[in-house]
This record gives C-alpha cells, structure tokens and sequence, in this order.
C-alpha cells in the first residue's frame, strides 16, 4: 500500500441536505488490509491429503441375539442385517473418499475370545497388530466372521474408540503438514452410556485432524447424539471446555432405509469437506503440491 494510509468519508446524504457547513459524519481510516486465501477441500485433496476412514461397530447387548431374527445384528443366511445394510451403504460412499481403501474397523461393548473379557476397541477381524480390512468388503467380512465368535455385552461407551483414532490423528498432527485426515465412522444402536468421557474426547479431538460420523442403527432415542452433533449448540466437555470446530455428524440410518444413495451421502458426508478446510486453515498449514495442481488448473474457467 506504498506506506499511505487509505481513507474516505462518511456522508449522511440527509445532513448534506439539511445542513449549510455538513463536511462528514467522520473518515474512515484503512490501516491494514491482508489478504488471506482460503484453500478449498478439493486443493488439499489435490495436494496429496489422505483422509483414513475408521470403521466402528457397536456389539452391546441392547442390540439384541444375533440368533433371533429381531436383533439389528441378527445372523441371516441370505439378507444382510440392520448393520449390515448400514456399513455397505454408507461404507461405499465413505469408500470414494479413501485413497488406499483399507479400513481399521473396531467392535465396543463386547466379550471377546480367548478369555471374554469385555473390550471396547477390539480389532473385528481380532489382529490387533493389523487390524485393516480391504475394502468395504473387507469389513463385511470381518463382521461376519467375528459375529458368531464373541459375546454381546456392554455398556456403551464410545470414548475409547474415539481416544484410539485421536491417538493416530495426533501423530498425524505433528506432522504439520496436511497428509492424514482421519474419519471415525461409529455405526451405534442408542444411548451412549459413558457420555461425559465422550464430550472430554471429541472436545480434545476437535484439536486433531479428525472428524467423527455417527450412524444410528435401529428405532433408539437418538437424543444423546443429536446433542453430540453440536448443530444444535455448542458441545462443551463435562469442565465446559466448548468444542474448537464442530467435527460430529449423526446420520440416523432409519430416515435414509428407501432414500437415495445420493439422498445418504448428502447427508453422510455433508461436513466433512468443510471440517478438513476448517482445521487446516484454522492451523495455517497450506495443501502441498500446489503449484503442480494450480498449474493444471491454469485455463479452467
């Protein structure tokens, strides 16, 4: 701005009229003007952003008998279950979005083999070390083996689950580059039962690169996780800390049984790319690679 100050007046057209000495109504002094450019979802997908998907399933016992055909989880030769038509539908549009298209995927709320002591964040397909799937498919499959394997339990707590992803989103965040954004996709019948460590976790979490999207399965008072989503106001932590950025969507997965795939995906994924934009910006951390992707963008309209 060449060191001079940008200034104009303010003028009430009223008081020009009415009065004989009216000048002003006073200046307007410009002293800095900075120009900050806000990178789309798109120009850090471009720049190489990876967004990780985890998957996780819930196996308390208010899902009811997986051998009783009213159990959301409910073991049928031919047709897929409640959690079944859940993951597969909401899993394929999540798909698109993972680039090496292998999901972590968890159980909560379960006994689980050799000894059935409960866990909360066991690996469905029970590698610990390794706890990927291929795919969607590859989900799928580990949910059906792992079905008849374990014991439905409790309670439910999501806490744990939300803790492990914010682990690896926190290595991901020293980083400070923008490589891994990491999704936490919770398919969950109701009522959360450790609701105060889950605010403390995604309070801490809305600091990570990460999001979390919550599917209800089944006809539950989804209540608990419409207050989660903080659409409604602002999620505090139990001590009143406010969440930094808004990173929960609940999806419940009853309003969307005969809509549209497209109808879903809005609905799924219709925070996400804003939620990766708002971290990344909100910490200043630029997309890489840009010059390369600006230059291919150079004659697009």
């Amino acid at each position: 701005m060449d060191g001079k100050l940008i200034q104009w007046e303010c003028i009430n057209p009223k008081y020009q009229v009415k009065k004989k000495n009216y000048r002003n109504s006073g200046m307007v002094i410009l002293t800095l003007c900075k120009i900050i450019k806000m990178h789309s979802f798109l120009d850090y997908i471009m720049g190489g952003c990876q967004i990780q998907f985890t998957v996780a399933i819930d196996f308390t016992a208010s899902n009811g008998d997986p051998r009783n055909s009213c159990s959301l989880h409910y073991i049928h030769p031919y047709q897929p279950n409640e959690y079944l038509k859940a993951l597969i539908a909401v899993g394929e549009i999540c798909q698109d979005y993972d680039s090496d298209k292998m999901f972590p995927a968890f159980g909560f709320g379960a006994q689980i083999p050799p000894d059935f002591k409960v866990s909360h964040d066991f690996a469905v397909n029970f590698d610990e070390d390794n706890p990927e799937c291929a795919g969607i498919q590859g989900v799928v499959e580990a949910y059906q083996n792992c079905l008849p394997k374990i014991q439905l339990y409790g309670p439910t707590n999501i806490a744990p689950i939300i803790q492990k992803v914010a682990n690896s989103a926190s290595e991901e965040m020293h980083t400070k580059e923008a490589m891994e954004y990491f999704i936490l996709l919770i398919l969950t019948d109701g009522v959360i039962t450790d609701m105060a460590d889950t605010r403390e976790a995604i309070v801490h979490a809305s600091h990570l690169p990460m999001s979390v999207i919550i599917v209800g399965i089944g006809s539950a008072d989804f209540s608990d996780m419409q207050m989660l989503d903080g659409d409604d106001g602002i999620l505090r932590s139990p001590k009143g800390e406010p969440v930094l950025r808004d990173i929960v969507q609940f999806v419940p997965f009853r309003n969307f049984k005969h809509a549209s795939p497209a109808a879903l995906a809005k609905s799924v994924l219709a925070e996400v790319p804003n939620q990766v934009v708002d971290y990344y910006n909100g910490k200043g951390i630029k997309p890489k690679c840009m010059s390369d992707y600006e230059s291919s963008r150079a004659f697009s309209p």
